[in-house]
């Protein structure tokens, strides 16, 4: 191959398609795309999750909830992947079509500030579990600030690089991180028994509905964004089974094992729960890549929405910013924020999804064309009334102190807010494309 020949194939495998269509010829096949989300979906905020439900719910309920949970997101995840895959672009680009070339700048601006608001919040997971394991292994008192620091960096590195780096991450960590979390179920079990996964609670309960509620709720942003990846896909359907295996699979895997791991030792504390079976290199191994290929997405889901708002910057110069940004949110404590961070990104990113998906598939699939996006209005007035109210309906129905607790619907606001926007844009859609 010449040398100028060798520049344009190391173009071809940099190129990441951040503002047009992925080629046809770059498009994947279902099963690497499914291991992404699966490794998405296997992070510290997920095994949280079910330790809280191994300590507060029996243990057919705790996994009835999970099932239902990750079930739901999966269909949402499916029907979003849906659009990414037909029109091969990402989330922040689709939002043009509904909000206009200029309304999508301020939808791209919010979905890039929650990702990387998210990002830092996990990175203050891995920050401070890593704390404990370090603690407790080497007798390491390391700061929460240059944990952060180090993890934030890694995790950084990957994102720069674009989805194939990302493909190629989960492609060999998620083999890894089932190898030895395999291992820490047979140590727990081996040393401990099966009796007491069928004991009695031992912490507060939680009722179906709010844990039902706790699972959509955790990871319902990633089901939006997942044009993100699904742009990648060789055809809908490859894009539609991996999103509902990827989605329903990944979110449900880590909070299972953490359900019994919670339940055989009882504790919620999972850092311990290794350390206590004697595991303390798998579970660093185990903290640092659960976390590491579920950050890149969020840093990845970032530069892509900042790609549509600063048009002349290489993705790869706001991929190290927004990474930098995000790292110093992280050392200054977002970490501490978490619920109160998880409650508002949902009410504000969630109607996004439903509105896409409802223009899409029920009001007008004809203007999703790449060629015609710059005949575009600046503004679509429907669809940013549509994104306001439902975000407002989120709010009525999140209980106090995040918001106003006024009524339930689904007793998941996140959900509430995605099917309020989803109806909205339908209903408002035909009959103002009728009036046209």
């Amino acid at each position: 191959m010449t040398e100028a020949g060798q520049v344009k194939s190391s173009e071809l495998n940099t190129q990441d398609y951040e503002r047009e269509p992925v080629p046809q010829h770059m498009r994947k096949r279902w099963l690497s795309m499914a291991l992404v989300w699966i490794a998405i979906g296997i992070d510290l905020s997920a095994m949280f999750l079910g330790a809280e439900l191994g300590n507060g719910m029996n243990l057919a309920d705790s996994l009835t909830a999970t099932m239902i949970g990750s079930f739901i997101l999966g269909i949402i995840g499916a029907l979003c992947a849906y659009v990414g895959a037909k029109t091969g672009l990402s989330t922040s680009m689709i939002s043009r079509f509904l909000f206009g070339n200029v309304g999508a700048r301020i939808v791209s601006v919010v979905l890039g500030i929650f990702s990387l608001g998210w990002f830092g919040v996990q990175v203050g997971f891995f920050a401070s579990n890593m704390q404990t394991a370090f603690l407790n292994l080497w007798g390491m008192d390391l700061s929460l600030g240059l944990l952060s620091f180090i993890g934030g960096m890694l995790m950084m590195s990957t994102a720069i690089w674009g989805y194939r780096s990302i493909e190629r991450l989960s492609a060999w960590s998620v083999p890894l991180l089932v190898i030895f979390i395999a291992i820490a179920i047979f140590t727990a079990f081996h040393a401990n028994g099966t009796a007491a996964i069928w004991e009695p609670i031992s912490g507060s309960p939680i009722p179906m509905g709010t844990a039902i509620s706790l699972v959509i709720g955790i990871f319902i942003v990633g089901t939006v964004l997942s044009p993100d990846i699904a742009r990648w896909a060789r055809t809908p359907m490859h894009a539609i089974t991996a999103a509902f295996i990827g989605f329903f699979v990944g979110n449900s895997f880590m909070t299972v094992i953490a359900i019994f791991l919670s339940r055989v030792m009882d504790s919620d504390d999972l850092t311990n729960i290794f350390l206590a079976l004697g595991l303390g290199l798998p579970a660093i191994i185990v903290l640092t890549l659960a976390q590491w290929t579920t950050n890149t997405s969020n840093l990845y889901s970032a530069s892509l929405g900042f790609s549509v708002v600063f048009q002349r910057v290489p993705k790869k110069l706001i991929t190290v910013v927004a990474g930098v940004l995000a790292t110093v949110l992280a050392v200054a404590g977002i970490y501490d924020k978490f619920l109160t961070f998880l409650n508002i990104i949902t009410m504000f990113v969630s109607p996004i999804g439903g509105i896409y998906t409802a223009e899409f598939l029920l009001v007008d699939r004809k203007k999703f064309t790449f060629e015609g996006l710059d005949r575009n209005k600046n503004w679509v007035v429907r669809s940013l009334v549509a994104w306001v109210a439902a975000t407002c309906f989120a709010y009525m129905t999140t209980p106090a102190p995040d918001g106003f607790g006024w009524f339930q619907l689904t007793s998941v606001p996140a959900l509430d807010a995605f099917i309020f926007a989803f109806i909205v844009q339908w209903i408002v859609g035909k009959i103002m494309t009728k009036k046209g």
